[in-house]
């Protein structure tokens, strides 16, 4: 090894570990935070370590009633719909890869148009609205099943596949769709490992569609339930650090959470599912299992 290629090599590293680092570093500090007492945190000085243990902040964020059927909601949004997008979104992929497929460079082109140009938050209202999406739980799982973005990283993906393995299938008698499940979904599964995370990411911390789709508490998710908590709990912090009198401080000295304290806790709550995830899938994202699969 040249002197070029160590220092090229240590460059490196030192890069990798501070991007490590950047990312590692803010998250405990947001875990100590959590587990500190929100009063005592307001002092500063918390860093990586809780000075004053407590657990108030995440009994304040479970108090609430409806905490475990936001987390039923969410947890039934994010599984069933990354399945059935990732399906979805695959098998329209495999479609448009085909180039004997009559019109595919239209559908093609039109789903692309979609990436450019949006109808507008009110126009899409009004189209939930009339399908009778609002205020049901199939608001979170329908709209969201197809994604140009995650049509075309797929369809670029099954393309990069031999032919010669379909080729050698239809010889066998397999159909398009034996084709599919038993030979292209299984080489795939780097892309659809990806696909799978970055649905259920969103799905998981989407907050928005709850919000403003959604009337119904009952059918609100875990990250609209804790955001309206958050909201609430800012609201009461200002109210009494605006109101005059000595009774009113005095109870203020008395709250151990704080809007930022619990906002820690809430962090804490929405990421953990993802963290405690990413570890079982992450091993696809860089396998590559076409590597000798083919000898042309």
């Amino acid at each position: 090894m040249t002197t070029g290629e160590k220092i090229t090599r240590i460059v490196i590293y030192v890069t990798i570990i501070l991007l490590c680092l950047s990312i590692i570093l803010p998250l405990l500090n947001i875990f100590a935070l959590s587990f500190n007492s929100g009063k005592d945190a307001e002092r500063g000085g918390i860093y990586f370590w809780p000075r004053m243990w407590s657990i108030e902040n995440y009994k304040e964020v479970f108090t609430s009633s409806n905490i475990l059927n936001a987390f039923g909601i969410s947890m039934f949004r994010t599984i069933a719909g990354t399945v059935a997008s990732v399906f979805l979104t695959a098998m329209a992929a495999y479609a448009l890869k085909s180039r004997t497929m009559p019109g595919v460079r239209f559908f093609t082109m039109l789903i692309f148009f979609t990436m450019l140009f949006s109808g507008g938050i009110i126009p899409y209202y009004m189209l939930l609205k009339d399908l009778q999406l609002t205020n049901t739980i199939w608001v979170y799982v329908v709209p969201g099943l197809y994604s140009a973005w995650n049509i075309i990283i797929m369809r670029t993906f099954f393309q990069e596949i031999s032919p010669s393995l379909e080729e050698s299938a239809r010889i066998d008698g397999y159909n398009d769709l034996s084709i599919f499940m038993r030979i292209i979904l299984p080489l795939s599964k780097p892309v659809v490992a990806v696909i799978a995370l970055f649905n259920a990411v969103a799905h998981w911390n989407d907050w928005f569609t709850g919000a403003f789709y959604v009337r119904e508490s009952k059918l609100r998710p875990l990250s609209t339930l804790l955001q309206e908590m958050l909201t609430r709990a800012d609201a009461l912090r200002n109210s009494l650090e605006q109101a005059a009198g000595t009774q009113q401080y005095d109870m203020l000295d008395k709250i151990q959470v704080t809007g930022n304290s619990l906002k820690m806790a809430t962090i804490i709550i929405v990421v953990a599912p993802i963290i405690l995830i990413y570890p079982f899938i992450q091993k696809y994202f860089a396998k590559g299992v076409m590597i000798g699969s083919i000898k042309e």
